[in-house]
């Protein structure tokens, strides 16, 4: 298999359609220490009108929202927007990065949670100067794994096996266009860990949601059986594991 493929060539409009109800359930949240810093130094958040690109099941769109920014989750994905739970400050749109129909100069914010690495860079930038107002901010998260942690490296090896050996994302490497974009100024990246605790049954349907894992009944299987084996070798005396997470905000400025 070809692993150097780039991510938008590989069918992200419907490869998660048949993961969206473990999607929604759960893929974990972002540490409020992310939204905050995105936040910093804006205006009052109820003033602000955010896009939030790549929405997914609208995780961090409501974590903006509870915050009181008003928020366009675009996502392309019909399985994703349906099973995504309502929020009064979240209004959900069909688009893409590359198309997001969204008007010029229409949003003060721009934010790409875990998507960002699916989107064809070079028309994604240039449709997010589109749509942003002058001096508009660009937030893009990456939430990976930490490796560092040696029940999380074990998880990773499993969901690596499971995916035919695809080795993990490099996303570093995703925001080299964003660096080089003569649209934005890039400010920094800020990095915030985050655990997830996990019972046996949310261990199992976070790793199904998985988009590189086959849904084909054996792999499924042999996934779950090494997923049951892994709990019990690491779980505590309450029934929990903890999986640790590295998240990185990508801040930028329209220029």
């Amino acid at each position: 298999m070809n692993f150097t493929t780039p991510l938008y060539n590989l069918n992200p409009l419907n490869r998660f359609s048949d993961k969206a109800e473990n999607y929604t359930k759960y893929r974990p949240i972002y540490p409020d220490a992310v939204i905050d810093k995105i936040l910093e130094n804006l205006t009052s958040p109820n003033q602000l009108l955010a896009a939030d690109i790549g929405a997914g099941t609208g995780i961090a769109a409501r974590q903006l929202a509870d915050k009181g920014v008003n928020v366009i989750a675009v996502e392309p994905n019909a399985a994703m927007r349906e099973a995504a739970e309502k929020h009064q400050n979240v209004e959900w749109k069909n688009g893409s990065a590359e198309a997001t129909n969204l008007s010029d100069t229409s949003v003060d914010l721009i934010t790409s949670f875990q998507a960002f690495h699916w989107f064809n860079p070079q028309p994604t930038l240039t449709e997010f100067r589109r749509i942003l107002k002058p001096k508009g901010r660009l937030a893009i998260v990456f939430q990976e794994i930490d490796r560092k942690d040696e029940f999380t490296q074990v998880y990773g090896e499993l969901i690596s096996k499971a995916a035919n050996n695809r080795p993990p994302t490099d996303f570093s490497s995703k925001i080299e266009s964003l660096r080089e974009s003569s649209d934005f100024e890039y400010i920094d990246c800020y990095k915030f860990p985050y655990q997830q605790k996990l019972d046996l049954s949310s261990l199992i349907g976070l790793a199904k949601s998985v988009s590189f894992i086959s849904s084909e009944e054996t792999v499924q299987k042999q996934l779950v059986d090494d997923l049951e084996e892994l709990f019990q070798r690491f779980c505590n005396s309450d029934g929990f594991v903890y999986l640790v997470y590295r998240n990185s905000v990508h801040l930028a400025n329209l220029s």
